[in-house]
């Protein structure tokens, strides 16, 4: 999902001609926001085709947490992501800021990619900013449309980057048009809730669709069921940013190296 991008200078309003896919579009009058989200997704592991590799945390040892996540960091994981649950929004109850304190606290240069699946986003912003989160994803269910661009505004305001997140049942329209003020985009690839489920193939086409839309400063997310062997599928359709929890906290330690780079589509370590 790289595509070339041309600035134009001395455009006050900081509008952007994009190249898609061959075609010259004119961009949109966008907040320009310089932080730590956007370093990593314009420099990722080369080559720049190459997805990221977020492991979910939610599927590691809670008792060896910080050693768990320090391990597939070292095996080349390129960020961690924390799946937030409020047994609201979701039937399950996970984690909250003072954990993201404590993986910030074990790893302070790792960037914390925090997905927010409860019912007000809002509660949590300043929270997990004060706990060292990098970035937030919220999903479009819980936020009404036209409250959207606030809520993205708030999370900046606390130096993170914003994301919108939309469950599998739920069409593209509750993201399109909010495209232009996002950072990353999230389609679930299960219902969620809790991990190791299975991969639901249909969400690919929502995939396919948003990735066409993308400016190459954004990325476009996928977690849910994801493994060495669908992956590359999820590539195809366009994400460059995969979560996978159980198809690596799973596994032995010695194997997540091999993992991550089936995952991000380079073979054997």
């Amino acid at each position: 999902m790289c595509r070339a991008i041309d600035r134009i200078p001395g455009n006050a309003a900081g509008v952007e001609r994009v190249v898609r896919r061959g075609r010259l579009l004119p961009g949109v009058g966008r907040p320009r926001v310089s932080c730590v989200m956007r370093n990593l997704l314009t420099h990722p592991t080369p080559p720049r085709t190459l997805p990221l590799i977020a492991p979910s945390i939610l599927s590691a040892d809670f008792g060896e947490m910080a050693k768990a996540c320090k391990g597939v960091i070292a095996a080349g994981a390129d960020l961690l992501h924390l799946d937030v649950m409020d047994g609201h929004f979701v039937p399950n109850l996970t984690m909250g800021p003072d954990l993201c304190r404590g993986v910030r606290k074990h790893l302070p240069d790792a960037f914390l990619d925090v997905h927010l699946m409860v019912t007000d986003p809002e509660m949590f912003i300043k929270p997990f900013a004060e706990a060292g989160a990098n970035h937030l994803t919220f999903h479009a269910e819980v936020i009404p449309a036209a409250r959207i661009a606030e809520v993205i505004a708030k999370i900046r305001d606390q130096g993170m980057t914003a994301g919108l997140a939309i469950n599998p049942g739920t069409g593209v329209e509750a993201v399109l048009p909010h495209l232009p003020i996002l950072d990353m985009v999230l389609v679930m690839s299960v219902n969620p809730g809790f991990s190791g489920q299975s991969f639901i193939r249909e969400v690919l086409t929502k995939v396919e669709r948003i990735s066409d839309e993308l400016m190459p400063v954004q990325r476009l997310e996928m977690d849910g069921g994801i493994n060495p062997i669908n992956a590359e599928l999820v590539r195809e359709a366009g994400c460059d940013v995969i979560v996978a929890a159980s198809a690596i906290f799973g596994k032995p330690i010695e194997k997540h190296a091999a993992i991550i780079n089936d995952l991000r589509g380079q073979g054997p370590a």
